[in-house]
This record gives C-alpha cells, structure tokens and sequence, in this order.
C-alpha cells in the first residue's frame, strides 16, 4: 500500500437468510490512494460486500469497523460524503436525465462536480446528456454513474462490475481514469474479469467462500496465478 489503511474492516458477516451466510468472518483493509481489485467466482460474495459497505444490506455482523483510524458505521452521514459507488445495475433515479441526475449529486455531497465534460467527452456520451435514464441502454446508464463517480473524486470509490455493458473504446477510457484515480482517493474495483484487474490494481484480493482466499500485490499479480487460485 502506498500509506496507512484509510478502511479497516475485521470479522464482517453478512446474510440474506440467517445461517446461509455470504460473507463470512471477512477481513480486509484499503490503504490511501490504491487501487484494490477484488475478484471471485459468480456467488463467491462480491457485490454482497460491495452492497453491505454502501448501507444497503441491513443482515450484517462486524467486529471492528474503522475509517481513517475511527470507528465507524456503514450508513454514518460523514462516511457517506467519503463514498460513492457505482453498482454493477442501478435503475434509480430513471426520470432523471444525466445532467439532472449529476447536479442532484453535486447537491447532495456538497461539492462541484470537475471536468464533466471531459469525462462526457472521454466516455463518448455527448448525444445522451439530456435522455432520462429510463431510455439509456445499459451501457450508456453504466456511463452516467461511472461519469458522476470520477467527476465526484471520493475519498473512496466503489465499483461494482464496472466493465459490464461498456464499448471496447470506454472501456480503455475506463482503465485510464482508474490508474489516474490514486492522486485523488482509493478504488475498490469488483469484477470477474481478469484483465481489468490486472491492468487497474496494485492489490488484488481474490474472494471465495465468503471471505479472502489470497491476496496479489504488484509484480505477484499475474492472470495465471489469480486463476489457479480462483479454481481452488
């Protein structure tokens, strides 16, 4: 990690029906100013966690729960103003249009919304600004919260199968505004694809059973060795 843990989570359960757990007993940190890729076979509890830390899963049981060395809860409003997430589907806010959508995030965070339009530009949405959200294809939606996201620069930016639905060119735009993310917060990046891991993460946490089966760190990431893990 480049410096301290910014998010410290120990023995984090989290259920939908009580004694089936999906997380269990998971542990992780987030240093500042990282990007960390969290990869795991269909079922293996990845977008659970992603959902359990952005407030939205009430069945959950932690142990310690620190951001930026305080204890924390996971609906907290100033942890909330810390965090953004972009899910892998989200069909809120569908009477919205993007720019609607986007000042009404700005509002909420209290913060300008920068480079917008470069990012509009970069994300090749410029036709589809002033659509409401309803009529976006699912590629062009994933694009209205992968745009808010990165104009917002969080502390912390959750990204929940972010490729899913996007062209090859926002894809490679994608890729570039993750690695360029590190002067302004940390990426949690979910994802089943190899190669957006590889290519975007400096720690890559491989998930499975609820929990983290292995852990990559810089030249250790190799597409070859996550998977062997993965099939363990």
């Amino acid at each position: 990690m480049n410096s301290g843990a910014v998010l410290v989570l120990k023995n984090l359960n989290a259920w939908y029906t009580r004694g089936r757990p999906v997380l269990d007993d998971f542990s992780m940190e987030l240093g500042a100013n990282e990007v960390v890729g969290l990869i795991g076979l269909n079922g293996a509890g990845k977008t659970t966690f992603i959902k359990t830390l952005s407030g939205l899963l009430d069945s959950f049981w932690i142990k310690t729960a620190l951001w930026q060395d305080k204890p924390f809860q996971f609906r907290d409003a100033a942890f909330k103003k810390d965090r953004y997430t972009v899910f892998a589907e989200d069909h809120s806010f569908q009477f919205f249009t993007f720019r609607e959508y986007a000042s009404y995030v700005a509002a909420s965070y209290g913060k300008k919304l920068c480079g917008i339009d470069e990012l509009v530009q970069g994300f090749h949405f410029e036709e589809y600004t002033d659509i409401l959200l309803k009529e976006l294809s699912t590629g062009n939606l994933k694009k209205v919260y992968l745009i808010t996201a990165f104009a917002l620069k969080p502390k912390l930016l959750m990204l929940d199968e972010p490729v899913n639905g996007l062209d090859f060119q926002s894809t490679e735009y994608l890729y570039r505004q993750i690695n360029n993310y590190r002067q302004h917060g940390t990426i949690l990046f979910s994802s089943h694809i190899l190669e957006s891991i590889c290519l975007t993460s400096d720690r890559v946490l491989v998930l499975g059973a609820g929990r983290i089966k292995r852990s990559f760190a810089g030249q250790e990431i190799e597409a070859d060795k996550i998977r062997e893990v993965m099939k363990e």
